[in-house]
């Protein structure tokens, strides 16, 4: 193999371990044995740009790969999809606080964790009861994603079986990946004084340049995590250093992930040139990103017809109410129902609506505006489909 061959396979080997390393909890080695193998091959350089440029730490040991990443702005879709209560999220906590007293291939049962948990938590004014079969599901679907990140193996049973009859038990077993979940903080947690501290994923030095570096760190991480960052959604610290810095920015995360970049009047945007299975982008394979594509494509249509009464704003976004989206969805709905499948035709036009709202509002591409009023971004615009004729996109 030639040099420039060799450079290249590096390269796409770099990009596929910064892909992986963002968009996955971690890397472990058993399960991903090649792509754990390129990330200590270039560990040295992963570690490096991660840390200058993100302030995200690079944790590699003999059973994983795990980027420490922190969100600057904590988004809804940040969360676990399949937890449906803040009771979620607690459980599962108080899961790993049990596991950190367990060591490598532990084996317990679940009325072991159920009981010590609740311990736990009445001694800290907390209170679950296990005989609520409400607490009981809540508990299961903690459980059940400590099983899917592979920090807690099921033996024998199934915690959902529990869920249904108190009497059931599960035997399991605890993984070497536990110590690895939550975040490491570079401080004692006694030592921040505000919620606000703790986003800073590492220490900066009170200092003209420590200043100057956490503010490059918030730039790049809110590029890194979020799909679209537009220039009202940045402080003016931030924008001049967005603006300033847009050369560099597109520079290093073209060269080190293969993005995209180009400045827009609405803001800098970064684009996968290629599809990846590493992250789902925008279109996703939903057939509510359809939806979205289509209802961009008419209010373009119809920003140009007088009558229509839609008109963009000065910085060209367009504010629509819940009712003007229901009926562009009907229009839409009779042109393309040949299109579209049962459940979308059956649906009813509100219920589309809120699904296209919570959609462009995950993704970055609109807001609310009081209860009634969505503002969708100019950058939705960037986007055109419409039905060809043998039924895929143009």
């Amino acid at each position: 193999m030639n040099r420039s061959r060799e450079d290249a396979v590096w390269e796409e080997r770099r990009k596929a371990c910064m892909q992986a390393l963002l968009n996955r909890p971690w890397i472990v080695r058993d399960q991903d044995p090649e792509l754990y193998h390129w990330i200590r091959e270039q560990y040295q350089e992963l570690r490096e740009w991660f840390m200058e440029y993100a302030g995200f730490p690079l944790i590699v040991t003999r059973w994983l790969a795990k980027l420490e990443k922190t969100p600057v702005v904590a988004h809804s879709w940040m969360g676990f999809p399949e937890f449906r209560e803040p009771l979620d999220y607690a459980l599962f906590t108080y899961g790993l606080w049990f596991l950190e007293g367990k060591t490598e291939m532990d084996q317990f049962l679940l009325t072991d964790i159920v009981e010590q948990v609740r311990e736990q938590m009445a001694g800290q004014g907390m209170s679950v009861d296990w005989t609520n079969y409400v607490h009981r599901l809540s508990m299961a679907r903690a459980l059940k994603k400590l099983k899917a990140l592979g920090v807690l193996l099921a033996l024998d049973g199934d915690e959902a079986e529990w869920a249904q009859d108190e009497s059931r038990n599960v035997l399991y077993e605890c993984s070497p990946l536990a110590r690895y979940v939550l975040r490491r903080f570079p401080q004692d947690l006694t030592q921040y004084r505000s919620m606000e501290e703790l986003a800073d994923p590492i220490l900066y030095a009170d200092t003209p340049e420590g200043a100057a570096l956490r503010r490059r760190h918030r730039v790049y991480r809110r590029f890194l995590l979020e799909p679209v960052v537009l220039d009202r959604s940045w402080n003016e610290e931030d924008l001049y250093y967005v603006i300033t810095q847009r050369r560099s920015l597109i520079e290093q995360l073209g060269k080190m992930l293969g993005w995209e970049g180009r400045r827009y009047r609405e803001g800098l945007l970064f684009f996968h040139p290629e599809l990846t299975s590493e992250a789902e982008l925008f279109p996703t394979l939903s057939a509510v990103s359809d939806l979205v594509l289509l209802v961009a494509g008419e209010l373009r249509r119809l920003m140009q017809e007088e009558s229509s009464g839609i008109r963009p704003e000065s910085d060209g976004s367009v504010r629509i109410s819940r009712s003007t989206m229901e009926h562009l969805l009907i229009r839409l709905k009779e042109r393309y129902k040949d299109y579209w499948s049962k459940e979308q035709r059956e649906a009813a036009s509100s219920e589309l609506a809120q699904r296209c709202f919570a959609h462009m509002e995950e993704w970055g591409l609109g807001e609310w505006d009081g209860a009634e009023h969505f503002v969708i971004w100019p950058v939705l615009g960037r986007w055109t489909a419409e039905y060809a004729a043998d039924e895929t996109y143009g």
